[in-house]
Parts: structure tokens; C-alpha cells; sequence
């Protein structure tokens, strides 16, 4: 008989810069967060574009995955995503290129069509230019540098043409399932900021999915956030932090992350904490080590998701590095459907 398999289980960072440190320390941090899970058997260790943020370090994505590449041997680094409409394809195309040169089978290129900040940063990122309605062209443009080499192509990514970088479609609605499945793509939801709609995006992903040269069947990967520690109550106090974190950004104020506190009553009221723990993190597996594997595990049955992603804030490194321990000892008693192709 063979054994169910249990799902991947990798990782998101967005280098945070917390309250009382640094973007130095933040950097430091992730090289370290990055052995540390591939010491415990993650897959993937993805970066974040995220731009004129206090608490995040991870804007110029691709240089941080070099770096983070440089201090791992084994584990897939990649961008969970590259926001393809701040860049040039030709530009992304050279970066992953040359990362994929210098670290042969390690690297993904996650894609996002969101521009993973604020309005005005936006503008000062892409200048003039009405950005994300090409995005399927952008991709095809990206993709096609990366491939092998068309007779006659006169521009070309060096290095670059012919690594085949593998591409990921990241999203938070409807549109990058419909697009990944178009193309036949694996796929990424953001349910770790915009988890409302998930189920229904997994679903038409699935429905929709042409089977392709890099894909066979649907591939689909979860991003969620996640706390685990020794407790239940060590594991809410922690919750604080991001708790905090999207309140914060609910009120406009891009500070760096937040220690815990003891209790949240008096700093959000009623509407805030509706949309902090429904809008924002209604995927939310946070808890002791129990807590952790039921929510996992529930997470599992209900979308069928072939690798978990989880998206770890803690303000405190260590604890950070806790949790990441406890998931990875929780991995093997988790259970899905059997797939038949989970080559990505």
C-alpha cells in the first residue's frame, strides 16, 4: 500500500524590521531563518517585493535571494513574488537568470501583478506608465527570455535565455488563478494578507487548468500565517505582534513590527479587530503544538493544497525560529490526498 504523502512545507519572508532593530539585523536574520529551515527540511524559502515599508527589507527582492542562496546548499529560493509591472521583463529576466547561473535547480520566479505598496510609491516605482493590465503579456515577454533561444530573436536575457527559471503565478483573487490555469502554471494564494478568497480561487483554478510543458495537472500552493509555540496562551501572546502589524496597517501607520503585549483590549475596537483577525487573517493557524496540526491539517482537508507556505511574524527571532521547529515536527502526521505529479 502506499503511504499518503504529507504536503510541502516552505517559507515566506519579507525580511521584517522590528520595533528596536534594524533593516542590518533584519538581513542577518533572514540568511539565518533560511539555514534554519532547510536544516528542517522546507522546500522553498520565497522573499516578498514589498516597497517603502518601515518593517520590511526585503525591496530589493532579487539581491536578497542572492544573498540568502549564497547562504543555504540545498533549500529553492525564489521570489513569493517579483512584481512584474515595477519592472522591465527584460531586467527580471537578466536577474533570475543569472541567479539560476550561479545556483543551477534552486531557484523559483514567483509573479504578482500588484505593486506591493502604496499609491504614490507606486507611481515613483513605474513612472508614467498605467501598469497591470499587460500582465499576461508581461509574462509571455518574461517567459519567453528565459526559454530557449527563437531563430531571428534579436533581444535577449544574458544570462538568462534558455535557464528555464521555473515561473509561479501568485494571487490574491480570482484573476492570477484564472491566468495560472490559462497557462498552465502552478499557483500561489496570498491568504496570509487577503484570505476571502481562497476556496474559491483553488476551485476555479483547478476547473479552469490546461495541462502544459511545465505542468501536467494543477499545483497548488497555500500561503498562510502561522504561529506555533510550546502553548496555546504563549502562542496568543505572541499572536500580538501581527495582530498589531495589520492594525497598523489598517490605520495607515507603516511601522516597524511590534513587540507582544499581554492583551489587545483598548488598543483596537470592535470594526478594527473584525477586519484584523476576518479581513486579514482569517486563515490564521495560531497555537500550541495541537492547535497548530488541527489548523494545518483542516487547511489541508478543505483545499486540498499540495505545499503550505507559512508567513511566521514573531518580534523576537528566537521565537521565530520555535515556531519554524514545531510546524516542521508537525509535518509528518499531516496528511492529503495523493498526488500524481508534484514535480515543481
Amino acid at each position: 500500500m502506499t503511504a499518503t504523502p504529507h504536503p510541502r512545507l516552505s517559507m515566506l519572508e519579507l525580511a521584517p524590521i522590528v520595533a528596536g532593530g534594524d533593516a542590518a539585523q533584519a538581513l542577518r536574520h533572514s540568511a539565518e531563518l533560511a539555514r534554519h529551515v532547510e536544516q528542517l527540511g522546507y522546500t522553498r524559502f520565497w522573499v516578498a517585493e514589498h516597497h517603502n515599508m518601515a518593517g520590511v527589507a526585503s525591496s530589493a527582492t532579487a539581491v536578497l535571494i542572492g544573498h540568502i542562496a549564497a547562504h543555504t546548499q540545498r533549500i529553492r529560493v525564489g521570489s513569493g513574488g517579483i512584481m512584474l509591472p515595477n519592472h522591465a521583463p527584460l531586467v527580471v529576466a537578466e536577474q533570475f537568470g543569472t541567479l539560476a547561473t550561479l545556483f543551477p535547480g534552486r531557484i523559483d520566479l514567483g509573479l504578482g501583478r500588484a505593486p506591493g505598496t502604496d499609491p504614490l510609491t507606486a507611481r515613483a516605482l513605474r513612472r508614467e506608465r498605467f501598469a497591470g493590465d499587460d500582465f499576461p503579456q508581461q509574462v509571455a515577454e518574461l517567459r519567453g527570455y528565459l526559454g530557449p533561444e527563437r531563430a531571428g530573436q534579436q533581444v535577449r536575457a544574458i544570462p538568462g535565455i534558455g535557464t528555464d527559471v521555473p515561473v509561479w503565478l501568485l494571487g490574491s483573487s480570482l484573476y492570477g488563478a484564472q491566468l495560472a490555469a490559462q497557462l498552465g502554471l502552478p499557483f500561489a494564494f496570498a491568504a496570509h494578507f487577503a484570505p476571502a478568497q481562497l476556496d474559491e480561487a483553488l476551485t476555479l483554478y483547478r476547473r479552469l487548468f490546461q495541462p502544459s510543458t511545465t505542468l501536467s495537472q494543477p499545483y497548488a500552493m497555500v500561503c498562510i500565517p502561522a504561529l506555533a509555540a510550546d502553548s496555546d496562551e504563549q502562542a496568543q501572546y505572541l499572536a500580538s505582534t501581527p495582530y498589531q502589524k495589520f492594525l497598523n496597517l489598517i490605520r495607515g501607520d507603516r511601522q516597524p513590527l511590534p513587540p507582544p503585549v499581554r492583551s489587545m483590549e483598548g488598543l483596537w475596537n470592535p470594526r478594527e479587530e473584525f477586519a484584523v483577525r476576518h479581513d486579514w487573517l482569517g486563515e490564521a493557524v495560531f497555537g500550541g503544538p495541537q492547535t497548530v496540526r488541527a489548523g494545518l491539517q483542516a487547511l489541508l482537508d478543505r483545499t486540498g493544497a499540495d505545499e503550505i507556505m507559512l508567513s511566521v511574524d514573531c518580534h523576537d527571532f528566537a521565537d521565530r525560529l520555535r515556531a519554524c521547529e514545531i510546524i516542521a515536527d508537525i509535518l509528518p502526521s499531516l496528511r492529503m490526498k495523493p498526488a500524481t505529479a508534484r514535480s515543481v
